[in-house]
């Protein structure tokens, strides 16, 4: 694992994640930029002296020189964006699979050189889109391409916060810091943050590529650098429209990511701070509600589930079966084609979108094409 140390709230879940269902587990890090913070980081976690590295370099160098039944297989970067590029290349360079946070990097010219990368080691890439890891996703997603809905004409998503409503950055909060600081964040604040997983859940579910933009980034706490607010209306393949909200500044706004697709024959709908639940309503029939674990369910739905019905399955399991997936194609194994990885071509389309709304908002709104 590169990142993740002391003071970082993402890389106590990822080890919380990676080790659900044993098939991961954490043999070194490299978890600060900074060397001593590195080493005490990975000894207060249990890694053992020798394997807890001041540097991601000097890991990669090590490991890779160790027996092949000894050293690391892959990497997690758990970083600030602005390193995800540099540790990714590194690690595949150095012949290691790849798990990394999104945004995948900080602009297309580096998504196209990482995705040529990929290629190229043919190595696995995986991206940590949390929201792709829930069953019901999933669920929604095999209605949607079973034709349920039928052709889809409005999708609503939104991605409302609250946690950066006033001035948080410049103080004890490291999160706020580092998220609103266009050297490690990138171009995108609320946008790249959050909305990139409002993107990539509409896409995920609906099928469909979002192919225009038309945005509007703004900045409502006074001295931050980035926006905080972002509206996007959007164009989609198959000639639908919808709406993406991302915001930070949204008071009593925990992490209200919601989903609304609606189509000429049905409609559903899924909020993630109720996971376990997915409303379908058919055109003039009662509404139903899907719940995980159910009988009812897709097979390859129901193989995600780790627990009976009415046992609640959260953030964490679904951010380990990201992780389960990843290490099913690191052994080799063959994927369902039903179950969606978020890979570095989600990356790609991922950094597209963000660099197409940035982009849009920057000439006064006007509808941008996104080109992969």
């Amino acid at each position: 694992m590169v990142g993740g140390g002391e003071g970082a709230f993402i890389g106590a879940v990822h080890r919380t994640a990676l080790a659900i269902d044993g098939r991961c587990e954490l043999v070194c890090g490299a978890l600060s930029s900074t060397a001593d913070k590195a080493k005490r980081s990975g000894l207060a976690i249990g890694l053992a002296d020798d394997r807890s590295y001041s540097d991601y370099r000097s890991m990669l160098t090590a490991e890779a020189a160790l027996p092949e039944e000894i050293r690391m297989q892959a990497v997690a970067i758990v970083t600030p964006n602005h390193a995800h590029f540099d540790v990714a290349m590194a690690a595949l360079d150095a012949g290691f699979h790849v798990f990394c946070e999104k945004p995948m990097v900080m602009d297309m010219t580096q998504a196209q050189a990482l995705a040529s990368k990929v290629r190229e080691t043919g190595l696995v890439f995986g991206l940590a889109h949390t929201y792709a890891g829930y069953p019901l996703v999933h669920q929604a997603r095999s209605l949607v391409a079973a034709g349920r809905l039928g052709a889809i004409r409005k999708i609503i998503v939104e991605y409302p916060q609250g946690w950066l409503a006033r001035m948080e950055e410049g103080g004890d909060n490291k999160q706020a810091d580092w998220r609103t600081d266009p050297a490690r964040a990138g171009g995108g604040g609320a946008i790249g943050d959050i909305g990139t997983h409002a993107h990539q859940l509409a896409e995920m579910i609906s099928g469909e590529a979002v192919t225009e933009v038309r945005a509007e980034l703004t900045r409502f706490v006074d001295g931050r650098r980035l926006d905080d607010d972002a509206e996007v209306a959007f164009r989609l393949s198959g000639g639908g429209k919808g709406h993406l909200l991302a915001t930070q500044i949204a008071i009593g706004e925990e992490n209200g990511l919601r989903i609304r697709v609606h189509g000429e024959k049905a409609s559903l709908r899924w909020l993630q701070e109720e996971p376990n639940s997915l409303w379908f309503q058919p055109i003039d029939q009662p509404a139903q509600l899907w719940r995980a674990a159910a009988p009812y369910l897709d097979d390859h739905v129901a193989a995600l589930c780790r627990t009976p019905m009415g046992h609640p399955e959260g953030y964490l399991e679904a951010f380990a079966t990201l992780y389960l997936l990843f290490a099913d194609r690191v052994a080799g194994k063959a994927g369902n084609d039903k179950i969606l990885f978020p890979d570095i071509d989600t990356g790609l389309r991922g950094m597209a979108f963000l660099e197409a709304v940035i982009a849009s908002d920057h000439d006064g709104g006007i509808w941008r094409k996104i080109n992969v």
